[in-house]
């Protein structure tokens, strides 16, 4: 039960990136058929970076568990037994840290900038925090997906890297 929501998590963030990725298409082609118009499409520019940031960040625990994050495996391919398993569990321990750290600043910051009543430099004018939003969920399912890595990992259940794909 636990595995199927969370693999229907990861999948749920992959098609939010995809949909950001649609958005970021269609207001590029606005962009552009605006120009040929001669008419103006004021924050464009802002809502397309806002596309791609969202997109970006959704993408992450999905792309993680799909197993197509670029990795530096050379090292870990090399090792073998308790050494690679040791190994294993610190990298992904330690990226598990990091991704929980990035989400506690990221969840602050859009507390900062609501409290602040931050607006965006743009000539679209949006409030920060809704962007930053988009940031901090992804980066909070990133280290959920780290986080279930890391108990598969300790439960023998999965191996932090694939050596077919080293190959």
């Amino acid at each position: 039960m636990v595995r199927r929501t969370l693999d229907t998590l990861y999948r749920v963030c992959g098609a939010i990136s995809a949909v950001f990725l649609v958005a970021l298409l269609l207001i590029i082609l606005v962009q552009i058929l605006a120009r040929w118009g001669g008419w103006q499409f004021p924050g464009s520019t802002d809502y397309a970076g806002y596309c791609m940031a969202a997109a970006s960040f959704f993408a992450l625990a999905y792309t993680l568990q799909g197993g197509a994050h670029i990795r530096v495996t050379l090292a870990l391919s090399n090792l073998s037994g308790r050494a690679r398993r040791f190994a294993e569990i610190w990298c992904v321990g330690i990226s598990t840290g990091l991704a929980w750290y990035f989400t506690w600043y990221a969840f602050r910051s859009v507390r900062v900038s609501r409290m602040i009543n931050d607006i965006s430099q743009g000539q679209d004018a949006t409030p920060v925090w809704i962007p930053q939003l988009a940031m901090a969920v992804g980066t909070l399912v990133l280290a959920i997906a780290f986080t279930d890595n890391l108990v598969q990992l300790f439960a023998g259940t999965k191996d932090a890297i694939d050596d077919k794909a080293v190959e």
